[in-house]
């Protein structure tokens, strides 16, 4: 769900996947934040060149696997233009490695995070906070990888006392969900979905951000209903907006 905006100038994000619905997923769940604004996409590494160029976002989600240029290969150029986050299915140990020695500045693989993890990881990553999943923390600390945003170029340094320590991306998230639960007893997926379904996507949309099919995510909205009491998107979204975030508009 979009919360209130965040001080400072707004976060400009250029996403790189070549699945369109991820893509669409993807904007979607990033410009429900007002801070937040994903301002040009790509489906290959050479699109993504380009885009950033044109564009200079603050902040890149690149894929691993494309067509054409890939997002490894892509991913050097990219760096020295703005903060690279991998965010893929890829999760191979080699796969990591190479990315982080090509300027990585974090690693999320689907599945392994959440919408509200996601979105806070963006936020770290333009004040040079690293971002790092379970399938990648391992490999980033056996590289000793930190990211340190003002160089020209990213770049894999040794850690020291005080740098930022590549960590999994849910040790920085900003966690609502447990106050949720305290209200109608929605699972943590369950609170996502409800937050997805209140910033208004659809369930191809919420499948897509949240990496399940939509036959799960119609499983999800229906034990969602029964628990808010609810028969419809309005009446959830109603309930949710007024018991569990005190009826602000958002």
């Amino acid at each position: 769900m979009p919360d209130q905006a965040l001080p400072g100038p707004l976060l400009r994000v250029l996403v790189a996947d070549d699945n369109p619905v991820v893509r669409a997923g993807l904007t979607a769940l990033l410009n429900a934040h007002p801070d937040i604004r994903v301002v040009t996409q790509a489906s290959n590494g050479e699109e993504a060149i380009t885009a950033a160029t044109r564009h200079r976002p603050d902040v890149i989600l690149l894929d691993v696997r494309m067509p054409g240029t890939d997002g490894l290969t892509a991913l050097p150029p990219l760096a020295r233009l703005a903060p690279v986050m991998m965010l893929t299915y890829s999760r191979e140990p080699e796969v990591v490695a190479g990315a982080l020695r090509r300027g990585a500045a974090g690693y999320l693989v689907h599945g392994e995070f959440t919408a509200d993890e996601l979105i806070t990881a963006v936020r770290n990553l333009r004040d040079g906070l690293p971002a790092f999943t379970a399938s990648a923390v391992a490999v980033s600390d056996s590289l000793g990888a930190s990211y340190e945003p003002n160089q020209s170029t990213s770049q894999l340094q040794s850690v020291v006392a005080q740098s930022w320590r590549a960590r999994p991306a849910y040790a920085t998230g900003l966690h609502r969900r447990g106050h949720n639960r305290l209200y109608h007893d929605l699972s943590s997926r369950e609170v996502e979905v409800m937050d997805l379904i209140a910033a208004g996507m659809s369930n191809q949309q919420i499948a897509a951000t949240c990496f399940i099919s939509e036959k799960t995510v119609k499983n999800h909205i229906n034990r969602i209903f029964a628990k808010l009491h609810s028969s419809s998107r309005s009446e959830a979204i109603a309930c949710w907006l007024g018991t569990a975030h005190g009826g602000g508009n958002r």
